[in-house]
Order: C-alpha cells, then sequence, then structure tokens
C-alpha cells in the first residue's frame, strides 16, 4: 500500500463505504466499525454496510446501530454505494466472500482500498494492505491508523471495537498469529479505553437456553478418528431448529473436538436447507494446513490453522466425502 496516495484521498471528505463479508464475525464487525469511528472523526461521511445478519453477542459494539444489511437495506446499500468515492473492503480478499453483494460492488469503478489478513489475495483493489501473518483484520486496522500518524485519534470506542477483533480471531490470544506485538498493541487499546473483562463477558460469556442445548448435541455428535488424530461434529437443519437457532449459536463448537487430547485436525459440518449448502469450519494445531486441505477439497480457504469451506451434498455425503480424503493426510496429521 501506498501510504502517501492513501493519506491523499483521505485529505478531503469524502463518501465512503466499508464493507465485509458474508456472515460477518468479531473481526469483520471489529475492523469495520474502528474504520468508521476514524474516518468519521476526520470529517468523512462513512458508512458500514454488512451483507447479511451478523450475531447477537455484537450487537453491542460501538456503532453497531448505524450499520447497513445488504439483506436487509437493499435499494439504501445500492444508492450508498453508487454515491461511494472510496470502498474499503475489510477482511476479505475476493469479491466472491461478499455474498449477494458481490454483484454490487463488481459493478462500481469506485477506488477500493483492501485490508485483510486471508492467504492468496484477488487484485481488484487499487490499494492493498495484505499481511497473512498478522493476528487479525483489526490489528491491521491498528497499524492503518498508526502509518497514518493518527494514534492520538483512537478514542475509547475505537479501541473497544479493534479490541473485539483481536481478542475473536486469537481465540482470546491463544492462537499462534498473536505475536508480542498482538499484545503490545492490545496494551496500548486497553489504555486507550478498551474495558477488556467487560468485552470479554459481552462475547463469551452470554447465553441463550437453545445454544446451550445445541452445545450439548454437537457434543454428542462429536466423533473422533484416533487413527487420523481427528474429531469432527455434524448437526443438522432439524437439530438446528429444534433449538431455536440464531445466528452465531454454533459458534466456537469446532473448537471442542481440537481441544480433545491428541487431536490434530476438527471439523465442523452443519446443514444450512436455506442456502443449499453443509457449511464447514476447520482448525488444526500445529503444520497441518486446513487452508490447503479447504481449498483442495470444499471451496474454500482462510488461514494455516482456521478455514471455512462449503459442500453441496447431503450432510451425510459430505462427512462421508470428509472421512475419505483423510487416508491422503495421514502420514501429516500422523507426525
Amino acid at each position: 500500500m501506498n501510504i502517501k496516495e492513501v493519506k491523499e484521498l483521505l485529505s478531503s471528505p469524502k463518501n465512503i463505504v466499508i464493507t465485509t463479508h458474508k456472515n460477518p464475525d468479531g473481526d469483520a464487525i471489529g475492523s469495520s466499525l474502528a474504520l468508521h469511528h476514524y474516518l468519521s472523526s476526520l470529517g468523512h461521511n462513512a458508512t458500514v454496510i454488512t451483507p447479511n445478519e451478523y450475531p447477537n453477542f455484537l450487537k453491542w459494539v460501538p456503532g453497531e446501530d448505524s450499520i447497513l444489511k445488504y439483506s436487509h437495506n437493499t435499494k439504501e446499500v445500492k444508492s450508498k454505494i453508487k454515491e461511494a468515492d472510496l470502498i474499503f473492503t475489510l477482511d476479505f480478499n475476493h469479491l466472491s466472500r461478499s455474498g449477494d453483494l458481490e454483484e454490487v460492488l463488481a459493478k462500481t469503478e469506485t477506488t477500493f482500498i483492501m485490508i485483510d489478513h486471508h492467504q492468496q489475495p484477488d487484485t481488484y483493489a487499487k490499494h492493498m494492505y495484505s499481511d497473512v501473518d498478522m493476528s487479525s483484520t483489526c490489528q491491521m486496522i491498528y497499524h492503518f491508523i498508526e502509518k497514518l500518524d493518527d494514534l492520538e485519534k483512537i478514542t475509547a470506542d475505537i479501541a473497544t471495537c479493534i479490541y473485539v477483533g483481536i481478542m475473536t480471531d486469537t481465540g482470546s490470544f491463544r492462537y499462534r498469529s498473536t505475536t508480542s506485538t498482538t499484545h503490545r498493541v492490545v496494551a496500548d487499546l486497553i489504555d486507550k479505553g478498551a474495558d477488556n473483562t467487560n468485552i470479554h463477558e459481552s462475547i463469551y460469556d452470554t447465553n441463550t437456553l437453545s445454544r446451550l442445548r445445541l452445545k450439548g448435541i454437537a457434543l454428542n455428535n462429536l466423533k473422533v478418528l484416533p487413527e487420523y488424530n481427528v474429531a469432527y461434529i455434524h448437526i443438522s437443519q432439524d437439530e438446528l431448529d429444534q433449538n431455536n437457532f440464531r445466528k452465531g449459536d454454533t459458534e466456537g463448537f469446532v473448537n471442542l473436538g481440537l481441544s480433545i487430547e491428541g487431536v490434530k485436525f476438527a471439523a465442523i459440518f452443519i446443514e444450512n436447507k436455506n442456502e443449499g449448502i453443509i457449511k464447514i469450519s476447520l482448525r488444526s494445531k500445529g503444520d497441518f494446513s486446513v487452508n490447503e486441505f479447504s481449498r483442495n477439497h470444499f471451496e474454500g480457504g482462510g488461514h494455516h490453522n482456521a478455514a471455512g469451506g462449503k459442500s453441496n451434498l447431503s450432510l451425510s455425503k459430505t462427512v462421508e466425502k470428509f472421512i475419505s480424503i483423510l487416508p491422503t493426510y495421514k502420514n501429516a496429521l500422523n507426525q
């Protein structure tokens, strides 16, 4: 990224759209809202747009009530994108990750700025800040503001938004991507007003009874394949419906398998009849790349130890396919 050119772009008030990937998570919402607060403080007319809905446990993040959802506010979103002088795309690097919003974004000739930490970025953005070794897009937003010599403009609200994304994308600071720099950034965010205890409780310590029951079903469906050091979970649409599933209720369930002693690779398969797919989340420890595994077999990708994918097969056929692939990776999974 040519920071001088970007600084020039931001030197006068503009209509700016900030958008992120479909099914936004903590890093997507946190980075988008942090950038929104920052750009607004510079005098820009900034609007955050998400392709669709996101979990209730993110609906307290400062500024969340200003977000426009394409699935809900289609006409207004199209108008905002048409009027935009600049579009920031955060926490994704292929327009296809924006779901139904892709068609609208692909048609615009507006200048794009990409800030993202996933592997193999596309080339749609004129200005690109890509770093696959970074813990989160939220940490990149902090460094982006730092590159613009504006760290003093980080308010308590901005610090809170950034903290949310770093905390969730690092698994509460336990993943390998958590570096000493990450901790220094987090320390500064706390100094600037991020209430780390309150943020953690708001995200992780608020459960509904139906979510806890769904977690019980996930544990009951958990299978371990010791010959491959693999664990997997499957949840059907009926099981979701019977437990009043809401978006975000299965967040983190894939880690239940990965927490088992000896397991190196964990997967969860969740049926989504509305979209006609099986949604897949993959996690690993050590050198086994779930990013490559997902790209090779399940039309997905992500990070080395955390990735997602999908299948157009039935739930049972998807699980069968997954198991049938494992012998190819037996040596890697047993190292």
